[in-house]
Order: structure tokens, then sequence, then C-alpha cells
């Protein structure tokens, strides 16, 4: 899968796009489960255990509006520790992007905190239907608190 001594992060090298899709998503659902608590300590909100180290899964729908106008769903891996800890998901987005209606599927791969979440997004080639099969792109995204009006997100993108 990977070179010796390559990291996943290492394998996705860093393209460049000439187009540009500005969007904004905010969270439609979002339920997350425990997978494994390192050492049985962690606090609860809501119906929702977070472990101060271990594992969860989410899963997640996001609505977007603007040059991406659509819904996902995405299954999150999240890891807990006392610093930053990575962070990884698939997306599985279905509407348009700049007026090319279909599907495609995004890669996450980020870190989180207490206070934030950064990921580096990714188009995953081979996987999009319509007017996105051929949709290569990658976006960077931050995440601090909550905030009703949603996040921004911006595609670097092509069509090729």
């Amino acid at each position: 899968m990977f070179k010796t001594g390559e990291s996943a992060a290492a394998s996705f090298v860093a393209m460049s796009y000439q187009q540009k899709a500005a969007a904004r998503f905010t969270v439609a659902a979002w339920s997350e489960h425990l997978v494994v608590d390192i050492d049985g300590e962690g606090t609860t909100a809501g119906d929702a255990y977070y472990p101060n180290r271990g594992i969860t899964r989410a899963e997640v729908r996001y609505a977007y509006t603007g040059e991406i106008e659509g819904t996902s769903t995405l299954t999150y891996l999240i890891s807990y520790k006392a610093d930053a800890a990575p962070v990884l998901a698939f997306e599985h987005f279905e509407g348009s992007i700049a007026g090319h209606e279909g599907s495609c599927v995004f890669q996450h791969l980020g870190h989180q905190d207490k206070a934030s979440v950064s990921a580096h997004v990714q188009v995953v080639p081979g996987m999009g239907t319509g007017g996105l099969e051929n949709l290569r792109g990658e976006a960077d995204l931050t995440i601090a608190g909550h905030h009703e009006e949603g996040y921004e997100l911006v595609l670097t993108y092509s069509l090729t």
C-alpha cells in the first residue's frame, strides 16, 4: 500500500488546481460512539462519552450551500489524547460543485484537540459519478468552536 518508510499523509502529493469552489457547510446530524477507552476515564456530554485517551466513531451528515451545494454523509474515526490527536474520515457527497452534478468521496486526514479540528480534505479519485466522475481536488479545513452559520470550505479542483 505504502512504500517502505512512507506514511499515509506522505503518499498524497500536493497538486495545483485551476478552479475554486467556495461553500459553507453545517452539521445536520452527529452521532458519536465509543470504540476504545484506553484508561477507563473520560467525560459524558449528553448521550456521548468522550475518553481522555481512546477512539470514537462518529456518523455525521453535512449540508453544503454556495458553489458546493448538496449533502454528505461521513464516518469519522476520532482519537483522543492530551494533545493534538489524529482524525480521519471518508465523506460521500451528493449534489453539485460549480454546477456539475453528481457524487464524489472526500478523504479527511487531520488532527483535533479540545479547541479545534484541522484537516486536509482530498477527493478520492475513481469514486465520482455524473458530472463529478473525473473530479480531482483538495481543501484545507479548520474548525474552531461551534458556529450556527456553519464553516467555510474552499475546494481547489479540476474536472479533467
